[in-house]
């Protein structure tokens, strides 16, 4: 009797972990789209490359994010954040965890 329970708990947790995972993929597939389009095609090159750096500056403070469960929050992130968000309005639509596992994923 237990057994199909089990069976059927660990079904379930694991449609929602793949649903979770599908989610993350397509939000980091639109960021890494959206900022690769902002790069080719902007007409100020020079805040592309800052942009471009201020997000790879942010990658030690998104894996502490991510490992703390959302507890650690640097600085570099929150600007990290803040740039996703006013350039890509796909990204305003993701939390700050998916953002971070964008962040790690470029």
């Amino acid at each position: 009797m237990r057994t199909p329970l089990i069976a059927a708990t660990l079904g379930m947790l694991l449609m929602a972990d793949l649903a979770q995972a599908q989610t993350l993929v397509a939000t980091s597939n639109i960021i890494v789209r959206a900022f690769g389009r902002s790069i080719d095609f902007t007409s100020d090159t020079t805040t592309s490359i800052r942009d471009a750096k201020m997000i790879q500056a942010a990658r030690g403070d998104a894996a502490s994010f991510v490992a703390s469960d959302g507890d650690i929050r640097g600085v570099q992130l929150e600007e990290a954040f803040r740039s996703l968000r006013d350039q890509f309005p796909a990204a305003r639509q993701a939390n700050d965890l998916q953002l971070a596992q964008a962040i790690l994923a470029l």
